[in-house]
């Protein structure tokens, strides 16, 4: 199976236009061979946080990004995982959802709001969902959400075998920005909490500058192992990524050898992971 992660730049405010660009990267990625592809943080409306505006172009769950997206996802037969602007309530949210044939699989707002997101959006308040798909279980996390290592370890520990994240990843959080090999430390994370949570994190950010804001890039693809199958690209560059994966590799990721097992090695009689009213 082979998954896209979709590095793009969308217009602030413009959700027409990005979905129009956004098809076709959607269709290409399909003709690669892409199962599911992955598309950035707030991929529809832009990724500028000026509150007035957002609430222009924010759209319910059940809006025009889901009835694209299925149709998309009908056309090509594949998976879609990407960021929108959600309203409800009142309140707006910084969401995301996966997409199939069907209609909508999973759906979920972001739980942890970096920086001035705090000003706009409310806090996410639909737990951490997985999904059994025809590709394996998928989780979905947004960004900042993978500075939080409870995050990706909470859905492999429901079985998700792929991470999906739409990001927009921005500085001013580490005081140096990339490494010698050219990545930054969100990038360098996602790779090791890959390994240590045996599952596939597919990463798509969005890239370049718009307005006073700039973006950083590193979209990559990383194996249960830590293995990096593609990325991650530089910081203006608009490109797809497609990388292959497959449920059994996960699978095999949880035994390392007849005695190390990281799965059934952890000490849950001294800790666990609280999820809701779970103990995982």
């Amino acid at each position: 199976m082979k998954v896209a992660a979709v590095q793009f730049c969308a217009e602030p405010f413009r959700p027409f236009e990005n979905q129009r660009r956004l098809s076709v990267r959607i269709e290409e990625a399909g003709d690669r061979g892409a199962e599911l592809v992955v598309l950035p943080e707030l991929a529809v409306s832009g990724y500028v946080l000026e509150k007035a505006k957002l609430d222009e172009v924010a759209e319910e769950l059940n809006g025009p990004t889901l009835q694209s997206w299925t149709a998309l996802a009908s056309q090509r037969n594949v998976l879609i995982a990407g960021g929108f602007c959600e309203v409800s309530e009142g309140k707006l949210f910084n969401s995301a959802m996966l997409v199939g044939p069907q209609g909508l699989i999973l759906h979920y707002r972001k739980l942890h709001l970096f920086d001035q997101e705090r000003n706009i959006f409310a806090p996410g308040d639909l737990g951490l969902p997985v999904a059994d798909t025809p590709l394996g279980r998928i989780g979905l996390c947004v960004c900042y959400d993978l500075r939080f290592v409870e995050v990706v370890r909470l859905l492999a520990l429901q079985g998700a075998i792929l991470t999906a994240v739409p990001t927009a990843w921005v500085g001013g959080f580490d005081q140096t920005p990339c490494d010698a090999e050219g990545f930054i430390t969100q990038a360098r994370g996602a790779v090791v909490q890959a390994n240590l949570n045996q599952t596939y994190i597919a990463c798509a950010s969005q890239s370049g500058s718009v307005a006073n804001q700039t973006f950083l890039g590193n979209s990559l693809v990383v194996d249960p192992y830590g293995k990096v199958l593609a990325g991650p690209l530089n910081a203006v560059a608009e490109r797809t990524l497609v990388a292959d994966f497959d449920a059994r590799v996960a699978l095999a990721a949880q035994h390392r050898s007849e005695l190390v097992n990281p799965r059934t090695d952890r000490r849950t009689d001294v800790y666990g992971v609280h999820l809701h009213d779970r103990v995982l």
